[in-house]
């Protein structure tokens, strides 16, 4: 029995044409399924292509950065880098941050004041004494008589823990006389080495 007998013409009319439909539709699905396989299999990738993270394939491993030569430094590691080059002082000079040479602390002490006192009866002796002093490059600034006492022999005193000390020892020693602390009755003097000369004193005469 056919599916349409029991309908109507014009209801048999439609169900026909829509079975036509539905073939012609099929067939065009698949011509169209049959082209696009077709379309991909050609568009696609050659088989022999590696997925990256997995191994095989003929393809070699990209060249690493590991392999490159280092490049070379200009300090060689095996060989110590020598001290600075250091200049030595003159010798006689100083060298520059350390203590000064007994020659440099002899100079600085005569910048002290000094004054000369006359103790003896022999006229014109401190000045003869100042002239040596001022030969020797001493500053001595005042010469007059000191007639308050007698000094047994030439002697410059000076105040103890003061610059007038290292000066009054120095002078002594360039000139052979005695070197000591001032006392009682010239503490209170104005500052600086006060030289006393007596009648032993030697004009010109200079120690060692």
């Amino acid at each position: 029995m056919s599916v349409f007998s029991g309908m109507s013409r014009p209801m048999k009319a439609a169900g026909v044409a829509l079975v036509g439909v539905a073939i012609i539709a099929a067939v065009i699905g698949g011509i169209t399924a049959l082209g696009g396989g077709n379309g991909s299999d050609e568009a696609g990738p050659s088989g022999t292509t590696t997925q990256p993270g997995t191994s095989g394939g003929t393809s070699a491993p990209p060249a690493t950065s590991s392999t490159a030569t280092p490049p070379s430094t200009s300090t060689n590691p095996s060989s110590p880098t020598p001290p600075p080059a250091t200049t030595t002082p003159p010798a006689g000079q100083p060298t520059p941050g350390q203590p000064g040479q007994p020659g440099d602390q002899q100079a600085s002490n005569k910048w002290v004041t000094v004054r000369v006192f006359n103790n003896s009866t022999i006229k014109g002796l401190a000045d003869r004494a100042a002239e040596d002093f001022r030969g020797g490059g001493w500053n001595v600034n005042e010469v007059s008589n000191y007639s308050q006492g007698v000094i047994p022999t030439t002697t410059a005193f000076y105040r103890p823990g003061t610059d007038e000390e290292a000066a009054a020892k120095q002078l002594a020693q360039e000139f052979g006389i005695k070197a000591e602390p001032r006392f009682p009755g010239i503490e209170s003097a104005s500052p600086g080495v006060i030289v006393i000369v007596t009648k032993e004193y030697e004009s010109g005469h200079k120690g060692s």
